[in-house]
């Protein structure tokens, strides 16, 4: 089973996130985190999140309140358990600095939202083949 976090403030991207999520190929659990300070409390498993499982892919937004994007790309990465995390950055975020942020960190994907259902649905169908060969390349079993 997949387990993905998704780390998104805006509820309307949530919804049609997660809406395009359910049409993978396999079965996943999505866990959403809104705030970056609450996707690191998940991913350290601080506070509320103290039983919270390790996701196995992270799908994050740049423009967070209290802490952005970057830094929770950042915090992954300096934290040896989950350093190797694949994370793939899906926000509205077209800035060059920002792109380059996320690129200096590893990001394993950098990929603009789009405005439509049909368009989302396309995206996360490009989520699923890098996951697809992800684990391919990593030996997991799917």
């Amino acid at each position: 089973m997949l387990r993905i976090l998704l780390v998104e403030d805006n509820e309307g991207d949530i919804l049609l996130t997660t809406e395009a999520l359910e049409n993978l190929h396999f079965e996943k659990e999505i866990d959403v985190a809104r705030t970056g300070k609450e996707a690191i409390e998940f991913l350290s498993k601080s506070g509320n999140y103290a039983e919270s499982p390790t996701p196995d892919l992270v799908l994050l937004d740049i423009n967070l309140p209290i802490k952005n994007g970057v830094e929770v790309l950042r915090f992954i990465r300096n934290q040896s358990e989950i350093s190797g995390l694949p994370v793939i950055i899906l926000t509205t975020s077209s800035s060059p600095t920002d792109k380059e942020a996320v690129n200096g960190l590893h990001a394993n994907m950098f990929i603009s939202k789009p405005l439509d259902m049909y368009e989302y649905e396309k995206i996360i169908a490009n989520i699923e083949e890098f996951w697809i060969e992800y684990t391919k390349q990593q030996g997991i079993p799917t």
